[in-house]
């Protein structure tokens, strides 16, 4: 069984994926909005985690450069983002994830969060991987909607031969027409399968990109059925966008889980990895 195949232990600050170790979190809102806003956000997702016995990673973008139009709300920027993403780390403790999408930012970033994450669409560019994996910090990379799962082994390849063995991958669903996204869960023991932990973003699944004109579009109401099977598969880590009010969030609202919907839907996923563990 899946579940019961350890992989490669990969440490982000003080939170460890694979190992045999269950599931670890990787939550938050989608962009930096403010620092009021993310160290709320923060408190919250830290009070719910603990709660659920789940090791949590925040995580938030100081700049989202792939928005559907030019005119939307990126971000604050790299000074001010990381600025507070080190409040988090310093009153909260926890450990930190942002993306990064040129290879210049990766070393600034390395000063201050604890994993750089590699953007779906920049999957594959050699340049940002290498500078990634030369900060030494972990390295989250989100599989391409464009690549098979044996894809995979080739762009983990390249951050593991440049000496980073702190590296995992994340799916987010495969495109599938125009606007549609889909999961296909028998690539998870081939994504798996190349030793490195799988995370599984549930939440950038249920996109539906370019779906509201000059805006992504999603269904929420689905996240918490891709989440139940994807624990069911044995992955290593969940990421999931959430916010206090995900209709009113600048960037990714219609995808994002409620926060208050949050605590029930990790008490049934525990449960169900629980159930696999003891089976």
């Amino acid at each position: 069984m899946l579940a019961n195949e350890p992989v490669q232990e990969v440490a982000v600050g003080g939170v460890r994926f694979g190992g045999g170790r269950p599931f670890a979190l990787i939550a938050g809102p989608c962009v930096i909005e403010g620092r009021d806003h993310c160290l709320r956000h923060a408190e919250a997702l830290q009070r719910i985690a603990a709660a659920a016995n789940v090791p949590l990673v925040f995580k938030s973008s100081f700049d989202k450069a792939n928005r559907t139009a030019g005119s939307a709300f990126r971000g604050l920027g790299l000074d001010e983002g990381l600025s507070i993403l080190a409040a988090v780390k310093r009153q909260l403790g926890l450990p930190v994830l942002t993306d990064v999408h040129e290879r210049e930012q990766c070393a600034p970033c390395a000063e201050v969060v604890d994993c750089l994450q590699i953007p779906a669409f920049l999957c594959r560019q050699t340049d940002l991987l290498l500078a990634a994996a030369a900060t030494g910090r972990a390295v989250n990379v989100k599989k391409g909607q464009f690549l098979a799962p044996e894809d995979v082994r080739n762009v983990l390849g390249k951050l593991l031969q440049a000496g980073n063995r702190n590296v995992m991958v994340t799916e987010r669903g495969v495109t599938f027409g125009y606007r549609t996204l889909v999961v296909d869960f028998t690539g998870f023991p081939t994504m798996r399968a190349c030793g490195q932990p799988l995370v599984f973003d549930a939440t950038h699944a249920v996109q539906r990109p370019g779906g509201a004109g000059t805006a992504t579009a999603g269904d929420r109401s689905k996240v918490p059925y891709l989440c139940r099977a994807a624990v069911a598969c044995g992955i290593d880590g969940l990421f999931l966008e959430v916010h206090e009010d995900p209709d009113q969030a600048p960037s990714d609202g219609p995808n994002m889980l409620r926060l208050a919907d949050l605590p029930a839907l990790l008490r049934d996923l525990t449960r169900i990895e629980a159930a696999l563990r003891a089976s």
